[in-house]
């Protein structure tokens, strides 16, 4: 079933789906919006929460035509201890969320929340401090613009949250290194960058 809208966040999806582990029992979207990439995840894996914080973007995920049975929303804040099991799930995805709160808060929680063996994927955006980055950004618009037009414009859900971005490139990197260590890195030509890191089972090296 296609999109119903495209943006730049849902660009990454299949990134997303394609680090979901075979075999994965539950899964987590924090900050799901209106749930497209937490239907996305349900085939892939056995049960699904959605958690969002904002009450339109839940009401607009319950009402989908099409949500799967083994999808469920969540409305709270992922952020909030006791709002979510640490350790409980075996694949976590955060698409454009971990600028909305403290980055390294926002970061560790999503980290605790991953189960041993587990793994997150976080996609998110940095902001352009040097001339490299700005070229770097730069380069990217075409793809942009051609992609934009080819799927009808960017669009997405009247209501989602926006915020400003204030982490460069290279404090995202840094932090990420320390906090996620033996994450892979990349930046994407969309203006994203994509983590992904597998939580050590417990006991392990």
């Amino acid at each position: 079933m296609p999109d119903p809208y495209w943006n730049h966040n849902v660009h990454h999806h299949p990134a997303v789906l394609a680090a979901v582990p075979e075999g994965c029992g539950a899964a987590l979207d924090a900050g799901c919006g209106d749930g497209l990439l937490a239907r996305k995840l349900a085939a892939r894996a056995a049960s699904v929460t959605g958690v969002d914080r904002s009450p339109e973007m839940i009401r607009l995920a319950r009402a989908h035509a099409h949500v799967p049975g083994n999808v469920s929303y969540l409305e709270a804040d992922y952020l909030a201890d006791g709002s979510l099991p640490e350790g409980a799930y075996d694949f976590v995805s955060a698409v454009a969320v971990v600028h909305h709160a403290p980055f390294e808060d926002a970061v560790t929680r999503l980290a605790r929340l991953t189960a041993p063996g587990g793994r997150l994927v976080i996609v998110g955006l940095a902001a352009n401090r040097t001339l490299l980055d700005w070229l770097i950004s730069a380069c990217g618009v075409p793809a942009g613009l051609l992609l934009a037009r080819r799927h009808g414009g960017k669009r997405g859900p009247a209501g989602m949250p926006m915020e400003d971005v204030h982490l460069s490139w290279a404090q995202i990197r840094r932090a990420l290194n320390r906090l996620l260590p033996g994450c892979r890195f990349r930046r994407t030509p969309l203006w994203r960058y994509v983590v992904v890191w597998d939580r050590p089972r417990e006991g392990g090296p």
